[in-house]
């Protein structure tokens, strides 16, 4: 499997919210996570990246990703996707009570690898925006 293909499996199986579990075979152990967004700021590894994409489909359950954009820069052994979250707050589990209100949600992952791990993932989202379109804010 080339890092390509690692990359776009990681991205499928974590926007489906399949978790860590399933997720950790392309991943270093200990992989990081960052993104400049309120709703992740105490996020730092990937599994608890994972863990959380994994449950925001509790309260939106029909949550779905289309993909936009999925690159490789080899200079920097690192893979980029963009890609849109749609979906509706049905489900329980949220900050609130289900709203039905909907989210469309522009977003980028950056995902660096070391060998063919990766290592590093960097989320780019406007957290903000997302959360006022579902009522959370």
């Amino acid at each position: 499997m080339t890092q390509l293909e690692t990359a776009k499996a990681f991205f499928d199986a974590c926007e489906t919210g399949k978790g860590w579990n399933a997720c950790k075979m392309w991943c270093h152990e200990e992989a990081s996570f960052s993104c400049q967004a309120d709703a992740l700021a105490e996020t730092k590894t990937l599994a608890n990246y994972c863990a959380w994409m994994q449950g925001l489909l509790t309260p939106i359950p029909d949550g779905q990703y289309k993909l936009t954009a999925f690159a490789w820069d080899e200079a920097r052994q690192a893979a980029v996707a963009t890609a849109k979250f749609y979906g509706r707050q049905t489900g329980k589990g949220g900050p609130v009570p289900p709203t039905g209100r909907t989210v469309v949600s522009d977003y980028a992952y950056v995902l660096r690898f070391d060998g063919d791990k990766i290592s590093h993932m960097t989320k780019i989202w406007n957290d903000a925006i997302a959360l006022r379109q579902l009522g959370w804010a």
